[in-house]
């Protein structure tokens, strides 16, 4: 295919599609066309996504969300406190790398209470996917909220950084006692 390059973009010489079509192999067109349409789904779908109204969340999927993220912090922790609990084995390395997962999401998860989701109500039937279990005290002490999801993160960041087994552990141990104080003030059991 003949191309001339000038100040502009790229000039494709005239007859050169129809030469181009005639030389491709049937399984090269059906892949150019498959990306074709690709490309055009992809630019059909960011132009809906434009239409919408880029305000917040809705409340029950912020509170969705940070109960996915709370169960990714839960499953990180589960995994290490397997290694360094009972018959387990510690694998220094992967304990680091959950605990590194773990520094990572503390430091988002409260950005997830907005006080719109300032939700809970005692005796309520809840839908245990949508519906807070967070306490008003919450946004009331927001601060010392944000503080103690600061200082585990922190912990977690130590844990990930570990030269030995010992170190970890006790890192462990003060990050498990900072989330259980946490939840012990602003978790609802109900």
């Amino acid at each position: 295919m003949n191309r001339t390059v000038g100040r502009g973009p790229a000039h494709v010489a005239p007859g050169a599609g129809a030469r181009l079509r005639r030389g491709l192999a049937p399984a090269a067109l059906a892949l150019a066309v498959r990306r074709a349409l690709s490309v055009a789904c992809v630019l059909a779908a960011g132009s809906l996504a434009q239409g919408q109204e880029q305000g917040a969340a809705p409340p029950k999927d912020t509170i969705f969300a940070r109960k996915i993220l709370m169960g990714a912090i839960d499953m990180n922790m589960d995994e290490i406190e397997t290694m360094i609990t009972g018959g387990g084995k510690l694998d220094l390395a992967e304990g680091r790398e959950h605990a590194d997962t773990i520094s990572i999401m503390l430091m988002t998860f409260p950005h997830l209470f907005p006080p719109v989701t300032n939700q809970w109500t005692a005796n309520a039937d809840r839908d245990p996917a949508t519906d807070t279990y967070a306490s008003p005290d919450l946004w009331t002490n927001f601060a010392d909220f944000y503080r103690r999801a600061t200082e585990a993160s922190k912990i977690a960041f130590e844990a990930s950084r570990a030269k030995s087994a010992d170190d970890f552990k006790a890192r462990v141990a003060e990050l498990r006692t900072a989330c259980n104080s946490c939840h012990a003030a602003y978790q609802k059991t109900d």
